[in-house]
C-alpha cells in the first residue's frame, strides 16, 4: 500500500525463503510455515495449526516477575538445596560450553527488522482456521493389525488447465494411482502437491515426494540396491526413551539399543552423507551416541546445532536456567563415508561452523523445524543431493520420508486451500 515502508533486502529474503540470517552471530532465524509451503502449490499449511502451543504467550514482564512464577521458583531452588550428581555435572558443564545461545537471542530481539518478522507471523496466524475435521487416524496401531497389508491410499493427480480454460472442473482429466499405503513406496512423482484419501480421511502430499511406512523391523527394505542411489543427507528423529512422551502417549518410544541397527552405511551415497540426528538434553543419551552409537554406524562426529526455542514475542520459551526444562535441542551433525570417499574429501565441501544456532517458534509436540535446507551446503557427493528422513512424522518435498507415521502432519485438518 502507498506509504508503507519498503522492506529490506534482508525481510524480503525471508518472506520469500522463510530463513533470516542475524548479522554478527552465528545464528538463523526460521519461520518453519514458510518454508514448509515452498514444498507445496494448491495447499498451505496452516499457520494456526502449526504455531498453536508458543503463540500465545504471557508478556515477557509477567516472566520476569519472580512471583509470577512459583513453580519455576521452587525448581530452581531445589537445584540448589542439593549438589548434583555426576551425569548432572557432565551436563551442566555441557550446557556453560553454549555461551552463544544468550547473544544469538540478543540477537534476534535486536535485529531490525524483528518486529516486521513477528508481525508477518502473526498476521497469518491470526487469519487462519483453528484445527478440525475429526479424530486422526492412529497409523502405528492400523500397522498392526492383520488387515495391514490390505490397506490402500488413493493419490488423485489433477491435472494442469490448459491456457485460457476456466477451472469448472470440467477440463480436469483426473490420474487416480491406488496402492498399498503400508510397506510400500508410495510416490508422488509430480512437481506439484497431489491430494490423498485413506480410510475416508484426507492428507496432502508435497510435490515430488514419497514415504515407506513400516515399523523398525522393516526398514532395510528401503535400502538402495546400489549406493550410487543412496542418500547424501540422511536426517533422524529417534523417537528416545522420554518420560514426558510416554506421560502424554504422544509416540511410542524405544530404548536405545534397538537404533544401533538402523542401516545407515547402506542407505550412504557412494559420494558419502551428511547424517543429522536430533537428541534430547540427557547426558546419558548423548555418551551413549557418542561412544556407540556414530562409531556403530560408521558416523564420525563434526559438530553440534543448537535449536532455541522462542515463543510468537520472541521471548524463550523456558528460562535458560532451568536444569531439566532447557529451551533447545540439539542436533549432532557427522560424516558417513561412501565407497568413494575416505577423510581426505571432507575439505571439498562448505566446512560447518560448529555451535551454530537456529531459532524459531516451535510447533506440535516433538515435531521439528525444516532444517534441511540449511544442511544441504554440507553435503557430500552428487548434486542435486537425494535427502531422507528416518522416523519422519512429516513429509518435505524432493524427499524420502519413512517411519510408522509419515502422513501424521500430513492430514488436511493442518492445511489450508491456496485461492487460485
Amino acid at each position: 500500500m502507498e506509504g508503507e515502508p519498503k522492506p529490506s533486502d534482508e525481510l524480503s529474503r525471508f518472506l520469500d525463503s522463510g530463513i533470516y540470517e542475524l548479522h554478527n552471530s552465528n545464528a538463523v532465524f526460521i519461520d518453519p510455515v514458510r518454508v514448509l509451503n515452498r514444498s507445496y502449490t494448491r495447499f498451505r499449511v496452516s499457520p494456526s495449526t502449526y504455531y498453536s502451543r508458543f503463540f500465545e504467550y504471557e508478556h515477557p514482564a509477567q516472566e520476569s516477575n519472580p512471583s509470577s512464577n512459583p513453580k519455576k521458583r521452587k525448581r530452581k531452588s531445589k537445584k540448589k538445596d542439593r549438589s548434583l550428581n555426576e551425569k548432572e555435572q557432565a551436563a551442566e558443564k555441557r550446557h556453560q560450553a553454549v555461551p552463544l545461545l544468550l547473544k544469538a537471542h540478543e540477537s534476534l530481539l535486536g535485529a531490525a527488522d524483528f518486529p516486521a518478522i513477528m508481525s508477518k507471523i502473526r498476521s497469518v496466524f491470526c487469519s487462519s482456521a483453528e484445527l478440525s475435521g475429526g479424530e486422526e487416524h492412529s497409523f502405528i496401531e492400523l500397522g498392526k493389525v492383520w488387515q495391514a497389508p490390505l490397506y490402500d491410499i488413493t493419490l488423485d493427480f489433477k491435472s494442469s488447465l490448459l491456457e485460457n480454460e476456466t477451472d469448472n472442473g470440467e477440463n480436469r482429466i483426473n490420474e487416480r494411482r491406488v496402492l498399498p499405503i503400508f510397506h510400500n513406496l508410495v510416490v508422488n512423482d509430480k512437481p506439484e502437491d497431489v491430494e490423498a484419501e485413506f480410510l475416508k480421511r484426507h492428507y496432502i502430499l508435497p510435490r515430488l515426494s514419497c514415504f515407506y511406512m513400516s515399523d523398525l523391523g522393516q526398514i532395510r527394505n528401503i535400502v538402495p540396491a546400489a549406493s550410487e542411489s543412496g542418500f547424501n543427507l540422511i536426517v533422524i528423529d529417534p523417537p528416545w526413551e522420554n518420560g514426558s512422551a510416554r506421560q502424554k502417549s504422544v509416540y511410542p518410544t524405544l530404548p536405545n539399543r534397538y537404533f544401533l541397527s538402523l542401516p545407515i552405511k547402506q542407505l550412504t551415497h557412494t559420494g558419502g552423507a551428511l547424517v543429522a540426528l536430533w537428541v534430547t538434553n540427557r547426558e546419558k543419551l548423548r555418551n551413549f551416541v557418542e561412544k556407540e552409537l556414530f562409531p556403530a554406524w560408521g558416523v564420525r562426529y563434526i559438530s553440534t546445532l543448537y535449536w532455541l526455542k522462542v515463543k510468537g514475542d520472541g521471548s524463550l520459551i523456558s528460562d535458560l536456567g532451568l536444569f531439566h526444562h532447557r529451551p533447545y535441542e540439539c542436533l549432532l551433525l557427522g560424516y558417513c563415508n561412501g565407497n568413494e570417499m575416505d577423510s581426505g574429501c571432507l575439505s571439498e565441501f562448505m566446512p560447518i561452523k560448529d555451535k551454530r544456532i537456529i531459532i524459531s517458534i516451535p510447533g506440535g509436540y516433538s515435531r521439528k523445524p525444516p532444517i534441511g535446507e540449511l544442511l544441504l551446503e554440507h553435503v557430500p557427493g552428487v548434486k542435486s543431493a537425494r535427502c531422507i528422513e528416518l522416523f519422519a512424522r512429516e513429509m518435505l518435498g524432493g524427499w524420502v520420508s519413512w517411519g510408522n507415521e509419515p502422513l501424521h502432519f500430513q492430514d488436511l485438518r493442518y492445511f489450508e486451500t491456496v485461492n487460485m
